[in-house]
């Protein structure tokens, strides 16, 4: 099994923090988090690892190395302008007609091999991993029709399925991303579902944490520690 490990992104929203350090790399414990990320492939059966890098390349190169410390295979691709989430995978080599796509700043105890096993029993273009996520307005929400007001919630809690940065892709699909230019998984999604493409999801229930301020690295720091993680 094959993923591509998305770390090129500069982490701004965690910046000054990411000025010297990419948040890949950034530690829970006594492992970066990347770290962590490359045995959960490694015990779901993924055996090559492509580390898409720009930001910073060479310190995670550095800590990566060829992979053998992982029990993988790890090798680069290295884009030499931003090209977004979606853009660099249109510059893989030798890609195996299906393969995981993850950020490279994920925690998550999702199960990447049933993941995977859903993607080709859908025999899909496409699968996102989702999770359920509520929010609650701090207002009241009114649905109005010509000037009228037909209804009115106090507060309402919106319920909606949120991607989770974790995909499985089959390689058909490379074409349709634009060469030397960014574009978004966003992009992607809606780009095939233009086309008509078999996009589907994978539910999870999983422990998942989407690490955009320094709280919420120590939150996931907390809840992590505490797991018997391979």
């Amino acid at each position: 099994m094959q993923a591509i490990v998305l770390a090129g992104g500069r982490g701004s929203r965690l910046d000054p923090y990411t000025r010297i350090l990419p948040k890949p790399l950034f530690p829970i414990g006594d492992k970066p988090i990347a770290a962590i990320l490359m045995q959960q492939l490694q015990s779901a059966g993924v055996d090559e690892i492509i580390m898409c890098l720009g930001y910073l390349e060479d310190l995670v190169k550095l800590y990566f190395q060829d992979g053998r410390q992982f029990g993988l295979k790890i090798r680069y691709s290295v884009e030499t302008d931003p090209l977004g989430t979606a853009g660099p995978l249109r510059i893989v080599k030798d890609l195996k007609d299906d393969f995981i796509v993850v950020n490279g700043d994920e925690l998550t105890t999702l199960d990447f091999q049933a993941l995977y096993e859903h993607h080709l029993a859908m025999q899909a273009d496409m699968t996102v991993a989702v999770q359920k996520k509520a929010v609650s307005s701090s207002f009241g929400v009114l649905e109005i029709k010509d000037g009228q007001v037909t209804a009115y919630a106090e507060k309402p809690t919106l319920n909606y399925w949120a991607s989770m940065g974790i995909y499985v892709i089959n390689k058909r699909i490379i074409s349709l991303i634009p060469e030397n230019k960014r574009f978004d998984m966003p992009d992607l999604v809606q780009r095939l579902l233009s086309e008509h493409a078999q996009v589907v999801s994978f539910e999870s229930q999983d422990l998942w944490f989407d690490i955009g301020t320094m709280a919420d690295l120590e939150k996931a720091k907390e809840e992590f520690e505490q797991l018997d993680l391979p």
